[in-house]
């Protein structure tokens, strides 16, 4: 008997170290906050049930073993009250639960496609202003639109249209 109870109670111990130690990983490998509280809370509170539970089936029926099942209640419901009060801080103070998704290629390509077009009309309006200021004659798409309007020609755009005769 004495056999199966040091068994029970090595498995127990062992079950709840591993349960600690795979919440530490969750805690070290996982993306955001919220996150790793859900993985340390979880297996925080299963750890500590194990060795309690494996403690308790060592210790027999004594005053420490009810000492043990004190403590191991009063771990069982404050864990995971804490760590749901640690997550309404962090929520509180602005973490966001979701983590940003980077944007594929495309749409990064995309943005920088129109962040050049939009530095490169600035460029040209810069360019016309002191090209302006500096006295010489510039010319934009509306002037020319407007003296080509009257026009008639045969085969080539004027101002956007194709016009045949």
């Amino acid at each position: 008997m004495e056999m199966l109870l040091s068994w029970l109670s090595g498995i127990s111990l062992l079950l709840g170290t591993a349960a600690l130690i795979v919440g530490a990983l969750g805690l070290v490998r996982l993306p955001n906050l919220f996150s790793r509280i859900h993985a340390v809370g979880m297996m925080d509170t299963a750890g500590v049930a194990f060795i309690t539970l494996g403690m308790l089936i060592h210790e027999g029926f004594s005053l420490i073993s009810v000492k043990l099942a004190v403590v191991g209640v009063f771990l069982f419901f404050t864990s995971p009250i804490a760590t749901h009060a640690v997550a309404q801080v962090a929520h509180r103070s602005g973490f966001s639960p979701v983590t940003p998704v980077k944007e594929p290629r495309r749409a990064q390509k995309a943005a920088k496609k129109a962040a050049a077009k939009k530095s490169a009309k600035k460029a040209a309006a810069k360019k016309a202003v002191t090209d302006t200021a500096a006295g010489k004659k510039t010319t934009d798409k509306k002037t020319v639109a407007k003296k080509t309007a009257g026009k008639k020609t045969v085969g080539k755009k004027t101002a956007g249209k194709t016009r045949a005769s």
